[in-house]
């Protein structure tokens, strides 16, 4: 069973249900506070933390908890979404967070996830000898690794699984997420590891562990998990069994955008027009964090990242589709001497049968260079799952498309050197001849030589002579 029990309820849970919620442990147990005042803690009398209760976050998209907890929670939004994560450490931590969660759902009327987790009985939590020493958000602490346990069939990028990340690096440590096998990373959640000393552990009943990025065979060794070695060299067979043969595909499509820095500057322009040239609808929300839970707003992330610049931080942000096309992006805000930059990781799925528009590539291209700042866009196609998830096996490797060059970017890479940066393919010029743009086709996403005609493009745009 899952350690960790969520709340979906009509109405907010007030101060007053929280505490009743609360008081599931008996009277014995304390609340106290952590996170800035974000997470409250359900704490015995030595101040051992049992089960930490995240702020209610109100879910104002359509789908986003089918989409994170799968069909058997389908709930109509809005609906707000309590978590409570118990720890692993005592036994009766798991039963305190079903009871918490499942009081919430009795008094206002809502339902939990798992639904089987959900009680409203008080549980008695023996005395224990010893306070963990293990931090509230962890399994495991050793001297170099941060371990949690994730029993999910997703793992998003939370804010509680960011808020890991931001305390794990601090500390030094490694982070390691232990899932077992069928569990999967939303591409948020992989952007988050990918930035990090991080580890997806998978369990397998053949090899133990195995990274579910790379297949490597892993054992614990000196406080933290690591490749096996001699002692059970390889990629593990559950990694490499091929999926059964879906057709489904992804495109990919990778942005950087350049904004003077203005008073007026309102972001998210390219991001949305992307998004509505190839699916025909604009984002449905965003947020800072996974579950997605705000309506499309170019003005409010805006203020946002304004916010954050103030404090001299970036903004990271998660935006996602409607329900019925499955398209999901980062989006990175920082402040640089050039000026404000937009960095956009954006993927679309499309089951058997759905046609990618890769026709559209380049209206895209056009209007992103001539109106929206963008200085570089390359766009990629893979075989992998429609509705956008990482699972712990090999998926083919992306094949590039296409690669545009903004007006900034060309003029210092200069016009006619950049034409002829992949001989025999003249690339498309775009926007205005005073101010133009490039868009490169590398093929159709089938080729994989495709990689070299972008290596060779790089190599001659850098000043280097291609090689072979």
């Amino acid at each position: 069973m899952t350690q960790d029990v969520i709340a979906l309820t009509p109405e907010m849970p007030d101060i007053k249900t929280l505490l009743a919620a609360l008081h599931a442990g008996g009277p014995d147990l304390r609340v106290s506070q952590a996170g800035g005042g974000a997470v409250a803690q359900l704490c015995t009398d030595d101040g051992q933390p049992l089960v930490s209760v995240e702020a209610p976050r109100y879910l104002q998209v359509p789908g986003e908890v089918e989409r994170l907890l799968g069909p058997s929670a389908r709930t109509d939004a809005p609906v707000w979404w309590t978590e409570a994560r118990a720890t692993t450490r005592v036994e009766e931590a798991r039963r305190l967070a079903g009871s918490i969660a499942g009081r919430l759902a009795t008094v206002l009327g809502g339902t939990t996830w798992p639904r089987e987790a959900a009680h409203t009985d008080v549980v008695t939590v023996p005395t224990h000898g010893d306070a963990a020493a293990t931090p509230a958000d962890v399994d495991v602490l050793t001297d170099r690794a941060a371990v949690v346990l994730q029993d999910r069939p997703l793992v998003a990028a939370t804010t509680w699984l960011t808020d890991v990340v931001r305390s794990t690096l601090q500390s030094g440590h490694e982070l390691h997420i232990v899932t077992p096998p069928g569990t999967r990373l939303t591409l948020p959640a992989r952007s988050v590891l990918e930035r990090i000393p991080a580890r997806w552990v998978v369990r397998d009943p053949d090899c133990g562990y195995y990274d579910g990025l790379s297949g490597a065979v892993l054992h614990w060794h000196e406080g933290h998990f690591a490749p096996a070695g001699d002692i059970a060299p390889g990629i593990a067979h559950a990694f490499q069994r091929p999926p059964a043969p879906s057709g489904e595909r992804q495109l990919h499509l990778s942005l950087r955008t350049i904004h003077p820095a203005d008073e007026r500057l309102l972001l998210g322009g390219a991001l949305e027009h992307t998004w509505q040239t190839l699916t025909g609808a604009p984002p449905a929300g965003w947020a800072s964090a996974e579950p997605v839970n705000v309506p499309w707003s170019p003005r409010q992330l805006t203020e946002l990242a304004r916010t954050r610049a103030r404090q001299s931080m970036p903004t990271w942000l998660v935006v996602i589709g409607a329900p019925d096309r499955p398209a999901i992006a980062t989006l990175r805000i920082v402040r640089t001497r050039l000026g404000v930059e937009e960095h956009i990781s954006m993927a679309l799925g499309y089951t058997v049968g759905e046609t990618v528009p890769a026709d559209r590539l380049p209206e895209a291209a056009e209007t992103l260079t001539t109106d929206h700042n963008v200085a570089t866009m390359v766009t990629e196609l893979r075989t992998a799952q429609a509705d956008l998830t990482v699972p712990a096996h090999h998926e083919p490797p992306p094949i590039p498309l296409t690669l545009t060059l903004g007006p900034d970017a060309l003029a210092d890479l200069g016009t006619d050197h950049a034409r002829n940066a992949l001989p025999g393919a003249a690339p498309l010029q775009l926007g205005p001849a005073t101010r133009p743009a490039l868009h490169y086709s590398l093929g159709t996403g089938t080729d994989p030589t495709a990689w070299e005609r972008l290596r060779q493009i790089d190599e001659r745009l850098r000043g280097r002579s291609a090689k072979g």
